[in-house]
């Protein structure tokens, strides 16, 4: 496994004010209606989530970088494990012409407002039980979705991304390596069920034979 990030640019671009999160609103029942995965999450106001998350082309980059590192070219398949709104996998139609999309989120409002032209591959379901057969996808990757997993749901859905991958495959989560960096977490969140350092989440990979590359965002 190699540990790589690529969100760093998109995650450093966000400014947070980590104890005003806290303040200004009930971080319980702002948590609450985030974890419903519908419009409050996505589109409402910002303490409930994205705040009004549109494409504006941010993910661009992301996509470049991946297929680069990756290799990626046309016929390849690709699934984005926890897609949401879709708009990397966007990304990857554009950087990599002919390439063939798949995803997958809990997120029935996610799915519904993606990227016009991916909504016809992906698909509503959850991450614990992929349907997908053995070693149907040339990348599967999941960007900070994996930590809104409670510890039992990990081993399965680590087990069910590394079944359907034919070899390469990526997972972004979120973390901590120190106590500021914990609190920063623990106020920010909204989904997150598994808060672990690195070291535990490597702990998890190995338990369940994940192979991946892997990568983590810090609230630093």
């Amino acid at each position: 496994m190699t540990e790589i990030n690529f969100l760093k640019t998109i995650h450093s671009s966000t400014k947070r004010d980590y104890v005003q999160r806290v303040v200004d609103h009930d971080k319980a029942e702002c948590a609450e209606k985030a974890k419903q995965w519908g419009y409050d999450y996505w589109d409402g106001e910002r303490q409930y989530g994205f705040g009004g998350y549109h494409y504006d082309g941010r993910w661009r980059a992301v996509a470049e970088a991946m297929a680069k590192h990756y290799q990626l070219k046309a016929g390849d398949r690709l699934l984005d494990v926890g897609c949401g709104k879709a708009f990397l996998l966007y990304e990857f139609t554009q950087v990599v012409p002919g390439i063939e999309i798949s995803g997958i989120d809990i997120s029935t409002y996610g799915i519904e407002h993606a990227k016009p032209e991916t909504q016809p591959f992906l698909i509503e379901g959850n991450v614990i039980e992929l349907p997908y057969e053995d070693h149907s996808f040339d990348l599967v990757f999941s960007l900070t979705t994996l930590h809104n997993l409670y510890n039992y749901e990990l081993i399965k859905a680590l087990k069910e991304i590394q079944r359907v991958a034919k070899d390469r495959k990526y997972i972004s989560v979120e973390s901590y390596r120190n106590e500021r960096e914990k609190a920063n977490l623990l106020y920010w969140q909204l989904t997150c069920e598994s808060f672990y350092t690195p070291k535990e989440w490597q702990w998890f990979y190995q338990l369940a034979g994940y192979e991946g590359d892997h990568g983590y965002i810090f609230f630093e």
